[in-house]
């Protein structure tokens, strides 16, 4: 296993739509087993294959958290088939990291795709699982969680990042 470097705003692999996993074979399940390594190093709940650079519909969760039972999470070609009510929760992401800012979702979703050894899975979810897989599936469509939030914390962001990229220069 090793250690992928995951990809930040303004990456333009972010804003691209991955494609459709053909086969689960030998190298998407390397690229599940480094994945996993690196979103636990990070440390995060999710991550998609394109926040490493990789255009794979392909998402992982682990909630980490002692009531939850189900641990890792890897779908293949995940998609929301179906979503319920609306919740608003305060969301940040791997790719844009130290910025944090409350996003509407669906309340419950039905998602479908495959497990690491291609069968097929359908997952209903309620609570923060909803909203991580809400948020995973967002990446393979070229979309993060501030393309989401209204416009007044979408200018704070604008001005919190151009403050972190000059502090970065200096």
């Amino acid at each position: 296993m090793a250690l992928l470097e995951i990809c930040t705003y303004p990456n333009p692999v972010l804003r691209e739509k991955a494609r459709r996993v053909e086969t689960v074979d030998r190298e998407i399940r390397k690229l599940i087993d480094d994945m996993a390594e690196t979103m636990y190093d990070a440390p995060g709940i999710g991550l998609a294959a394109n926040q490493v650079g990789k255009l794979l519909r392909l998402v992982m969760i682990d909630l980490q958290k002692p009531e939850y039972e189900h641990g890792l999470i890897v779908l293949v070609n995940p998609e929301i088939v179906s979503g319920r009510g609306e919740t608003t929760y305060e969301e940040g992401c791997l790719s844009v990291p130290e910025f944090y800012s409350k996003v509407k979702r669906y309340e419950e979703v039905v998602v479908r795709g495959m497990d690491p050894d291609g069968k097929p899975v359908e997952i209903q979810a309620g609570g923060l699982l909803a909203i991580a897989l809400q948020h995973e599936i967002d990446h393979l469509e070229g979309k993060l969680f501030i393309d989401r939030i209204g416009l007044i914390a979408r200018d704070i962001f604008k001005r919190k990042w151009k403050k972190r990229l000059k502090e970065k220069e200096a």
